[in-house]
């Protein structure tokens, strides 16, 4: 099933992802009936959010540069009349898109949830929609609190690529051995070593050890879908992934290769970043809802 994030609003490839200046001056509050400005209490959100990466350098907030966070915390900040810190569940790169991204702020305002949802919305630029809104826990960090994240890679596999998917998939109309794909797949699951598959020039600290808990390949109609779960991703992990099982339908690897890559420890070892356009966050796991 294909989701699109197009229609009325929504930012176009030769629209800019910002609106025009507010008319409120910076720092002052966004003010709704009967609500007053409370400086004791502070309310934990949770926010869903979808988003077309097309025209924006990533999730990360970036010196003069338009990303998902900088927007965010513009917004909220109007709302609250002053900084907001936003976390984000996953840093999605540039041209990343994004279905069920998770954020966590805090904000003195007390704004109904319906309320700030429906203000956000009107504050951001159309290419960012808060989905779902709603209190959480004291303790709730979107990206703390993540027990897995769900990413989903597409590949438009007809001769022709249709103008308003263009943005959302990764045309490849060249021959594949789609079944050795599909079994190759398979050999990403588990707790593994991934340093293969991370960025070369990443900004990884720490471990390269993650579990993946599926990883499936499917042929969905004109396309070719990689749907991957796990714990946490290295950067740029699910494209490296996507590019090395492109390389195994090539017949470059057999799907039997995987292991051998992944024991390399090497990035040499797998095959090139997928394009960005095709891959979406879609889903973010939590053990319970806030």
């Amino acid at each position: 099933m294909l989701f699109f994030l197009t229609g009325p609003g929504i930012a176009g490839p030769s629209s800019s992802p910002w609106r025009e200046s507010s008319p409120f001056r910076t720092g002052e509050a966004r003010r709704f009936p009967g609500l007053t400005s409370s400086k004791e209490t502070r309310h934990l959100w949770k926010a869903t959010i979808a988003y077309d990466g097309t025209d924006f350098h990533g999730w990360q907030v970036q010196p003069d540069r338009a990303t998902i966070q900088g927007r965010l915390k513009s917004v909220l900040a109007e709302i609250e009349g002053g900084p907001v810190d936003v976390q984000g569940a996953g840093r999605t790169d540039a041209g990343v898109h994004a279905l069920g991204q998770v954020a966590s702020f805090a904000l003195r305002n007390p704004i109904p949830g319906a309320n700030l949802r429906k203000a956000m919305n009107r504050l951001l630029p159309g290419a960012i929609r808060i989905t779902g809104i709603e209190q959480a826990s004291g303790d709730f960090h979107a990206r703390h609190s993540a027990k897995a994240k769900l990413y989903e890679y597409r590949l438009w596999r007809e001769d022709v690529c249709p103008p308003f998917l263009a943005r959302y998939v990764c045309h490849y109309p060249y021959p594949l051995d789609e079944e050795a794909m599909i079994e190759a797949a398979a050999g990403f699951e588990g707790t593994r070593d991934f340093l293969s598959l991370a960025a070369a020039a990443g900004p990884e600290q720490g471990s390269s050890v993650r579990t993946i808990f599926s990883s499936i390949l499917s042929r969905e109609e004109q396309q070719l879908v990689y749907r991957v779960r796990g714990s946490g991703f290295l950067y740029h992990m699910v494209r490296n992934i996507v590019g090395t099982l492109l390389e195994v339908g090539r017949g470059r690897y057999p799907p039997s290769e995987v292991a051998k890559i992944l024991a390399a420890r090497a990035r040499s070892a797998a095959g090139p970043t997928a394009p960005a356009r095709g891959l979406f966050l879609m889903r973010v796991d939590y053990e319970n809802a806030g």
